[in-house]
C-alpha cells in the first residue's frame, strides 16, 4: 500500500477517525450511563493519544531519531526487535 499524499484525503482520514471516535463514544455511554463511565471513557481516549504520541513522535525524535515509523504494527516490530 502506498502512502497517502493528497492533503484532502488526508484531513478526510483525519475527520472521518474523530468522527468514528465521537460515535463511539456516543453510543457506548448510554449502556451505562453514570460519571464513573464517563471518566474511564475520558481516561482512555486520552491514554491512547497519548501513546500514539510516544509511539510517533518522542520515539522519533528524543530515542531514535534515525526510526521513524509508519503504524502501530511496525512500531510494536520495532520495541521488540531491540530488545
Amino acid at each position: 500500500m502506498k502512502d497517502l499524499t493528497y492533503p484532502a484525503w488526508i484531513k478526510l482520514k483525519g475527520l472521518l477517525f474523530l468522527l468514528i471516535g465521537i460515535a463511539a463514544a456516543i453510543l457506548l455511554f448510554p449502556d451505562n450511563p453514570n460519571s464513573r463511565t464517563a471518566g474511564l471513557l475520558v481516561a482512555a481516549i486520552w491514554s491512547f493519544c497519548r501513546f500514539y504520541y510516544f509511539a510517533f513522535y518522542v520515539i522519533e525524535k528524543y530515542v531514535d531519531p534515525s526510526y521513524t515509523f509508519s503504524g502501530l504494527i511496525p512500531f510494536a516490530k520495532y520495541l521488540f526487535r531491540r530488545r
